[in-house]
């Protein structure tokens, strides 16, 4: 297996790009966590209503109004259940992204399985609730995982001749 440092620079520069995207997934997710978990505060919800009836009608306040009447219908078993395992996704991210950003073939085998596993899923809710976010990093994670294939075969046939 050839070591890190005789790869192309270009790929690894692809990696790195790899690896920042899943990093930015984790602070999304903390950051999701945190707001699902501070959920079990009556007043904040209260503070977020009273600050989404100063929104103008329209998108946005009928987005806010929707997660909070999602939120404050949940029990706080379901709001911790729902916290603990957004951590979990953000520590398989935090994994894939650090392996990835250090140049590590353990990191590009989970990654490829891990977000191929979910493009199934990301299809489904593709066509039940289409958006063009999720239309997004469905393209994305497809991109991705077809790198990381085409990666790893060519470094597996460099490997055997």
């Amino acid at each position: 297996m050839p070591d890190f440092e005789t790869r192309a620079p270009s790929r690894l520069g692809i990696l790195r790009v790899i690896a920042l995207y899943k990093l930015g997934k984790v602070l999304l997710l903390l950051a999701t966590a945190y707001g699902v978990l501070r959920m079990r505060d009556a007043s904040l919800i209260a503070r977020i209503y009273s600050w989404a009836a100063t929104l103008p009608s329209g998108l946005e306040q009928d987005l806010v109004v929707r997660g909070l009447a999602f939120f404050s219908g949940l029990s706080p078993r379901r709001i911790q259940a729902l916290g603990f395992v957004t951590l979990a996704y953000a520590a398989l991210f935090a994994v894939e992204g650090v392996g990835l950003w250090l140049r590590r073939r353990w990191a590009e085998w989970l990654t490829t399985i891990i977000t191929a596993s979910l493009i199934p899923l990301e299809i489904w809710e593709l066509f039940h609730r289409p958006g063009t976010g999720k239309a997004a990093v469905l393209i994305i994670n497809c991109v991705i995982v077809g790198y990381l294939v085409w990666r790893l075969r060519a470094d597996r046939i460099a490997n055997v001749k």
